[in-house]
């Protein structure tokens, strides 16, 4: 969901430099709203109304998927901070009241091999759900090589699986052990069920598992990678990203893509279902990329990032929508990138990654703040 899900999909361009952390000396992680450091950077846009006491939690590297425990005390993400040693995502875990990841490294919750995405917290919070490539090599998988047509492509790669490790770092049970891509898994609120993706059945569709791995059961079934799938809150529903080709040509080149194990993330839309796969209906039409959706408290709106609005494509904002498609309105106000929301189980609060304030450098940072309908 999620992404990695992702490592940020257009934001790629960013993510593939090697950038040094630059940890902005004018921000502690202590400022909140409408804070501007010195070199004009902000912590709080006034457009975003529904936002206050914005909080910075990271310094560093691309920092996102951040998920809270289900008791709202904790947050689990994924990092490739290079201050931390890292030279790709890695999942970690901290407990917010006591968080200060701008002096402190976080407890490492991956293995520290291979590549990792996708980790969410399971019920109890004593454990975390996460996918990673460890056992198909220590060493980060190779990116792509840049395409001669100059399309932004997103490796699938086969060796991730899913796992579940304890606040140490043990891994205590495998969750998938079908060949090729299982990963970008979350849990229900409802403690009952799993839902991710895998391409076990040659395409890249969602799947739901018990929340011991058992009874696996496909939930969707079109043509088109479908994927960072989060449930409702009544745990009845599941909101996802799917880029679905239309044409011949289109379904050609994604087959193609899929056999090299590679998607193009770059058209896709929101939808949703019932956890069973029924019900199905696309809640946007809005064109580019559409992603890293998340169901609002109340179960009746969708938070989500999207560049349908920027002209070259590269800014990303975070919008809300009526889950039957009506009401749009944008949310963050960010100029380059806001991704990857999430409320707490209480409906308080509101955690996205976020390009701004890092100083001018490509650093993407975690952010939280109290959420205001």
């Amino acid at each position: 969901m999620r992404n990695t899900v992702f490592l940020i999909t257009i934001l790629i361009a960013f993510s593939a430099c090697n950038v040094q952390q630059k940890k902005n000396s004018n921000n502690t992680g202590k400022s909140e709203s409408h804070y501007t450091a010195s070199n004009g950077s902000m912590v709080h846009y006034p457009q975003e109304k529904h936002l206050k006491n914005i909080r910075q939690l990271t310094f560093g590297g691309d920092n996102a998927e951040a998920y809270f425990s289900f008791d709202n005390s904790m947050i689990t993400f994924q990092s490739n901070n290079p201050a931390w040693g890292l030279e790709c995502d890695q999942i970690f875990y901290t407990p917010l009241a006591s968080a200060d990841m701008g002096e402190e490294k976080p407890q490492l919750i991956s293995t520290g091999m291979g590549r990792t995405t996708c980790a969410y917290f399971m019920p109890g919070d004593t454990t975390i759900l996460y996918a990673s490539t460890h056992e198909g090599g220590e060493a980060c998988p190779p990116e792509p090589e840049k395409r001669e047509d100059g399309k932004y492509v997103w490796p699938i790669y086969p060796s991730y699986d899913i796992y579940i490790a304890d606040l140490q770092g043990n891994i205590i049970q495998k969750l998938t052990d079908a060949p090729g891509y299982d990963a970008e898994g979350t849990v229900s609120p409802k403690g009952d069920k799993i839902v991710f993706t895998s391409d076990r059945s040659g395409d890249l569709e969602l799947y739901t598992m018990d929340i011991d791995g058992s009874d696996v059961q496909q939930v969707t079934h079109e043509l088109g990678y479908d994927g960072g799938a989060f449930f409702s809150p009544d745990g009845n529903k599941l909101v996802f990203r799917s880029s679905r080709p239309k044409t011949d040509a289109e379904r050609k080149e994604y087959k193609e893509l899929l056999k090299q194990g590679l998607v193009t993330p770059t058209e896709m839309e929101i939808y949703v279902c019932n956890v069973d796969g029924s019900g199905l209906n696309k809640v946007t039409d809005l064109g580019k990329a559409n992603w890293a959706p998340f169901y609002h408290p109340s179960g009746e709106k969708i938070l989500f990032s999207s560049n349908h609005a920027s002209k070259g494509g590269f800014q990303f904002n975070l919008y809300m929508i009526n889950e039957d498609g009506t009401g749009l309105e944008q949310i963050t106000y960010d100029p380059v990138f806001d991704a990857f929301p999430m409320f707490s189980f209480d409906g308080k609060k509101l955690i996205f990654a976020s390009n701004r304030n890092n100083g001018g450098t490509y650093d993407t940072n975690l952010f939280i703040a109290d959420w205001i309908d």
